[in-house]
C-alpha cells in the first residue's frame, strides 16, 4: 500500500486549491448563511473543471480517478468551508449508483454527472439518527411497471438543492436503494447549526417512480453494497474535518502570532505552544487516517470497514479539540459574528453527527473486535 501522494495526485490538490481559493472563499459560506443562497456561477465554474464527474469512469464522461482523489476533493472543499451539493454528488451519489446500479442504470446517470447536469445525495438516516443500512425502516414495494414508497429520511445533505435522491429502503427481497427525483418528494428544510450545509428531513409516502429507478432490478439484498457506498461518503466526510480544521488550526495561529498581550505575542507563551502542538497531533493523526482508510477503500482492502470507523472517530476528536482551542485562543474575537472562526467550527461541528458519530463508530470497532 503506497501511502505518499503520487505527482499527479499533489498537482490535484494544488489545482483544487487554487480554484477554490479564488472563486470560493470562505466568505461565500458567509454570504451563504446570511442570505441563505448559494451563487449559482458556483456550481458551472466546478462543472466547467469537471469536477463532478471526478470518480465517474471515462467510459460515462468523467475524469475516471478513485477515492483517494475524491478524498482530496473532500478536504480542499472543507478547508473552505465550500456550500453546495458538490460533496455529497462525488461521495454519495456517484458510489451508490456504482455499486449498486447495474450498467444500463449507470450509463442513465452518471454522464449527466459528469457533465454537471445532475446532483445527488444519498439518504440513509431516520428517526434514530442512525445512518446504519440495517437500521432502515422506509420501504418500497412494486407496483407493476412502478416503485411505490414509505416512510422517511432524515438529515439528508443538500436535499433542497440537488435532482436525485437516492433512498435506502426495504422492498421484497431486503434492502434496495430507489433514485427518487428529489421533486417528488415532500423536503422539509431545517434550521441547523451550520447554515451554510442545508440539511432537510424527506418524506416519501405515496412516492411513486418507474421500476427502471430501483437500483440493480431490486434482484437480491443490496445491504452490502449500500454499506460499501456509505463507507465512502463517511471518509470523505471525515477528510472534509480534517480540511476544516485545518482552516481552524491555521487562522489560530496566525492570530497567536499577532495578538500582542504584556509586550510580547501570544503564541511565544509554552502554554499556547503547548495547545498547538495537541491540536497538530490530532490534526495529523485525523488526516493520516483519513487518507489510510481512503486507499482501503481504492485497493478493496479487507480493512476497509475498520479504517473507515477509525478515520471518522479520529476526525471526530480532532473537530472537537480544534474547535475549542480555536475559540479560546481567539478570545473575545473567536465568538463574533464578525470573525470567521464561527464559520469553520460550525462546519467542522455539524460533520459530527453525519454518518455516524466518533461514539458510534468506537462502538462499532470494539463490535468488530468482539469487545
Amino acid at each position: 500500500m503506497e501511502l505518499d501522494f503520487t505527482p499527479e495526485q499533489d498537482e490535484l490538490r494544488d489545482a483544487i486549491r487554487a480554484v477554490l481559493a479564488k472563486e470560493c472563499p470562505v466568505s461565500v459560506a458567509r454570504q451563504v448563511l446570511e442570505q441563505g443562497t448559494v451563487p449559482g456561477s458556483l456550481w458551472r465554474t466546478f462543472a466547467e473543471l469537471g469536477w463532478p464527474g471526478l470518480t465517474v469512469p471515462e467510459a460515462h464522461g468523467g475524469i475516471g480517478l478513485g477515492m483517494v482523489e475524491a478524498a482530496v476533493l473532500a478536504e480542499e472543499l472543507g478547508r473552505v468551508v465550500a456550500p453546495g451539493p458538490l460533496l455529497p454528488t462525488v461521495t454519495q451519489f456517484v458510489p451508490v449508483l456504482r455499486e449498486c446500479g447495474t450498467p444500463d442504470q449507470q450509463a442513465r446517470w452518471l454522464p449527466e454527472v459528469a457533465a454537471g447536469r445532475c446532483t445527488g445525495t444519498l439518504a440513509i438516516a431516520e428517526d434514530t439518527g442512525s445512518f446504519d443500512p440495517a437500521d432502515t425502516t422506509a420501504t418500497f414495494r412494486l407496483d407493476g411497471d412502478d416503485v411505490v414508497c414509505a416512510g422517511h429520511k432524515r438529515y439528508v445533505m443538500e436535499a433542497g438543492a440537488v435532482d436525485e435522491i437516492a433512498v435506502v429502503a426495504r422492498g421484497p427481497e431486503g434492502l434496495g436503494v430507489v433514485v427518487v427525483p428529489a421533486d417528488a418528494t415532500r423536503r422539509t428544510e431545517l434550521h441547523t447549526f451550520d447554515g451554510s450545509r442545508r440539511m432537510a428531513h424527506v418524506g416519501l409516502d405515496g412516492v411513486r417512480v418507474g421500476r427502471e429507478r430501483l437500483l440493480g432490478g431490486g434482484t437480491g439484498d443490496a445491504t452490502a453494497a449500500v454499506r460499501r457506498a456509505a463507507e465512502e461518503a463517511t471518509v470523505a466526510l471525515a477528510l472534509e474535518m480534517v480540511g476544516t480544521a485545518q482552516s481552524i488550526f491555521d487562522v489560530t495561529l496566525d492570530y497567536a502570532k499577532q495578538r500582542v498581550q504584556f509586550g510580547v505575542p501570544i503564541g511565544s507563551f509554552q502554554a499556547v505552544k503547548h495547545k498547538f502542538a495537541d491540536m497538530l497531533v490530532a490534526l495529523e493523526r485525523a488526516r493520516a487516517t483519513g487518507y489510510f482508510a481512503a486507499l482501503t477503500i481504492a485497493e478493496d482492502d479487507p480493512r476497509r470497514t475498520s479504517a473507515t470507523s477509525v478515520a471518522k472517530a479520529a476526525a471526530g476528536d480532532c473537530q472537537r479539540l480544534l474547535a475549542k482551542e480555536g475559540i479560546q485562543l481567539h478570545g473575545g474575537i473567536g465568538y463574533t459574528w464578525e470573525h470567521d472562526m464561527h464559520v469553520y467550527v460550525k462546519r467542522v461541528k455539524s460533520g459530527e453527527p453525519l454518518f455516524g458519530t466518533s461514539a458510534w463508530h468506537r462502538a462499532r470497532i470494539a463490535e468488530a473486535l468482539g469487545v
